[in-house]
C-alpha cells in the first residue's frame, strides 16, 4: 500500500526528532521543504518509501542523520561526510574565522599558507581555502579513508589547490614553515561518558579519543609547531570546554606569545592559541 508524503513525515515524527523526519525525507526525495508541502498528498513510490523506512529505523538507533545523508552543513557550504570522519560542528566554525583573522593577505609577505593538523572531511581548510584567494594550503591525516573523503570535498566544491598528506602530525611533513597552524585533534579522555552519548557514539575514535586525561595530542603540536611557523604565525587549537587553561599554560611554557582564548557563540572558551615563538 503506497503511503503519502504527508503520512510518512507524520508517522516518522512519532519515531524521530520532527526536523529529522523532514531531512531524513528531503534527502530521499531530492526536493526541497516548499516541495514536500506543496506535495503532501502525493504518495511516495515504494522503493522512495522502503529508503525512507530503513533511515527512520537507522535514526531511531542513534545513527547520526549527517552520516544517513552523508552531508553536514559547515560555514555555508556543504560537505560530504561519512563514519570516517568527525560531523562537522558548528563549533569549530570559530577556527576558521580566526585562521582568516590572522592570516596575512597576498601581497604583504608573498602568499599566505596554512595547515590543517587532522583534517578529517578538510571542511576547515577547505573552508578558509574557499573564503581567501592565493592561499597555500595544506591538509594532513593519519587515516587514508578521510583524505578519500577530503579530496572528493575539494573536487565537489572546486577548491584552490590543496596538498593532502597523510601523516601523523608532523612527521611526513617537509621542512615548511605557515602563517598559521591549526587543529581540531582528538582531546576526549577515553573514560568520558560523553562517548556513550549521540553522535558521538558513532564517530571515529581516533578523531576523539587522546591519551593522557585527554591532552597527548595537544601537548605534542604544542611541543613541535614551532618548527613549522613562520615568525609572525600563529597556533590555533580547538580543545574541550575545560582544557583552555591548560592549552594557554602549555603555550606559554612552550615559548608562544600573545596567548590568548576565544569563546564560541555559547560563551565556552573554544579555541586557544599564540604566536610563534621567538
Amino acid at each position: 500500500m503506497l503511503i503519502t508524503v504527508q503520512a510518512a513525515l507524520i508517522q516518522a515524527r512519532q519515531r524521530v526528532a520532527p526536523l529529522d523526519a523532514r531531512v531524513l525525507l528531503r534527502h530521499v526525495l531530492q526536493c526541497s521543504d516548499a516541495f514536500i508541502i506543496a506535495h503532501a498528498d502525493e504518495s511516495l513510490t515504494q522503493a522512495e518509501a522502503t529508503v525512507f523506512e530503513s533511515l527512520i529505523q537507522r535514526r531511531v538507533k542513534g545513527e547520526p542523520v549527517a552520516y544517513l545523508t552523508g552531508v553536514r552543513e559547515f560555514y555555508g557550504r556543504d560537505f560530504t561526510v561519512t563514519a570516517d570522519v568527525l560531523i562537522p560542528r558548528p563549533d569549530t566554525e570559530l577556527l576558521v574565522s580566526l585562521a582568516l583573522e590572522h592570516l596575512p593577505f597576498a601581497g604583504t609577505v608573498g602568499h599566505p599558507s596554512i595547515l590543517e593538523l587532522g583534517c578529517g572531511s578538510g571542511c576547515v581548510v577547505l573552508s578558509i581555502a574557499l573564503e581567501r584567494e592565493g592561499l597555500e594550503a595544506w591538509g594532513l591525516d593519519l587515516s587514508d579513508e578521510a583524505l578519500v573523503v577530503a579530496r572528493e570535498n575539494a573536487l565537489r566544491l572546486k577548491a584552490p589547490s590543496v596538498q593532502w598528506l597523510k601523516s601523523d602530525w608532523f612527521e611526513a611533513l617537509p621542512t615548511i614553515r605557515f602563517d598559521v597552524v591549526l587543529s581540531n585533534p582528538p582531546y576526549i579522555q577515553k573514560e568520558d561518558g560523553h562517548l556513550q552519548q549521540g553522535d558521538l557514539r558513532f564517530e571515529p575514535r581516533l578523531a576523539l579519543v587522546a591519551e593522557d586525561g585527554g591532552w597527548a595530542c595537544l601537548e605534542k603540536i604544542i611541543q613541535r609547531a614551532a618548527t613549522h611557523l613562520k615568525p609572525q604565525g600563529w597556533l590555533l587549537l580547538e580543545h574541550g570546554f575545560e582544557q583552555a587553561r591548560g592549552c594557554r599554560e602549555r603555550l606559554q611554557a612552550s615559548g608562544f606569545r600573545k596567548v590568548q582564548s576565544w569563546t564560541d557563540l555559547a560563551g565556552i572558551e573554544r579555541v586557544s592559541g599564540g604566536l610563534c615563538p621567538v
